[in-house]
């Protein structure tokens, strides 16, 4: 099986490319010429240097391919200028799939997110099937994977054989961006988590999400959106989950949401529009904290064969890994 995955240097998206090695898939992994190369290492693939925002240049690297696996995204929670994040998120989600069906590629899987979903204040646990619409999407990041779902969906009830996963939060080791999760664990490692606000996520095992790029291709309904998802978990313990592995302490102190929205607001002005620098608290993400990211994968599991793992290793995995590499000392 040949198959082109976009992606390939990025966190999820490294690991997808070792589970297509391991499987014996010949590989053309899509790669920037900015791109760090450092996740590829000892991975038999072929590079191909290019960029979703041009993607008619892809046209002789997706011909002859079997499969499309589009994992690539930009996956920020503050940008200074929107429009990139439109650009390869929306518009190159849907440039993609064309010249894939124009080369005559027979099935694609394409990485969505959790966060198209409708989520509640309240904590409930949302599905597939919960209500959602553009509306319901705070921030840019939400809005433009929104839309880039809406792409694929269309494509799939047009006859392209587009398969749709939405995992929720990744926890693993390779995250060397590292991504808004691995932020969360790298500013607890280094004692930069004076405090904590009352939300919620759903982690999950950033392997089980990778080896399920896999067994997407031959399962489930093309058009379908299936959430790759692990344990629902309040902010305050998957801190403490933290501070068991590490032994260093779990912050005490709960903020109020107007509180960090206040601090948002400031640090968003003043770090980002007067330094130019990303803030470490925006005014969206503060809005996003205030909804329970809390989701079920039943439909997964039934459809696909997706366990719902202990998320315990993986995130002790993380912090060995971000130890490992420089990103903050030993406890």
């Amino acid at each position: 099986m040949r198959v082109f995955i976009t992606g390939a240097t990025g966190f999820v998206g490294s690991h997808v490319a070792r589970v297509y090695a391991g499987a014996g898939a010949q590989m053309r992994l899509l790669t920037r010429s900015t791109s760090r190369l450092d996740s590829l290492t000892g991975l038999d693939a072929e590079t191909v240097v290019g960029d979703l925002l041009e993607p008619q240049k892809l046209r002789s690297a997706l011909t002859g391919c079997d499969a499309l696996v589009h994992v690539a995204a930009d996956y920020r929670l503050w940008v200074r200028n929107p429009k990139s994040m439109y650009a390869a998120n929306v518009d190159g989600t849907r440039d993609l799939l064309k010249l894939a069906r124009e080369v005559g590629v027979p099935r694609v899987v394409y990485t969505s997110s959790v966060a198209t979903m409708g989520f509640k204040t309240d904590g409930t646990i949302v599905n597939e099937d919960t209500p959602v619409s553009l509306a319901d999407m705070i921030g840019h990041y939400k809005r433009s994977k929104f839309l880039g779902e809406q792409e694929a969906i269309r494509a799939a009830r047009a006859g392209q054989h587009v398969m749709i996963l939405n995992p929720t939060t990744p926890i693993g080791p390779n995250d060397a961006k590292p991504t808004p999760t691995g932020r969360i664990v790298v500013d607890f490692l280094n004692k930069n988590f004076p405090a904590y606000v009352d939300t919620g996520l759903n982690l999950v095992d950033v392997d089980e999400v990778a080896r399920m790029h896999l067994i997407a291709l031959d399962r489930g309904t093309p058009g379908e959106r299936y959430i790759l998802g692990g344990e629902n978990l309040t902010l305050k313990q998957i801190l403490d989950r933290m501070s068991a592995i590490t032994g260093l302490p779990s912050p005490t102190m709960k903020v109020p949401h107007a509180v960090a929205m206040a601090f948002a607001f400031f640090d968003e002005n003043f770090t980002g529009k007067l330094l130019g620098k990303e803030p470490r608290a925006t005014v969206e993400a503060v809005r996003m904290g205030k909804k329970m990211m809390f989701a079920s994968s039943l439909k997964a599991e039934r459809e696909l064969g997706f366990k719902v793992l202990p998320v315990y290793q993986a995130l002790r995995s993380a912090i060995e890994w971000f130890i490992a590499h420089g990103y903050a000392p030993k406890p």
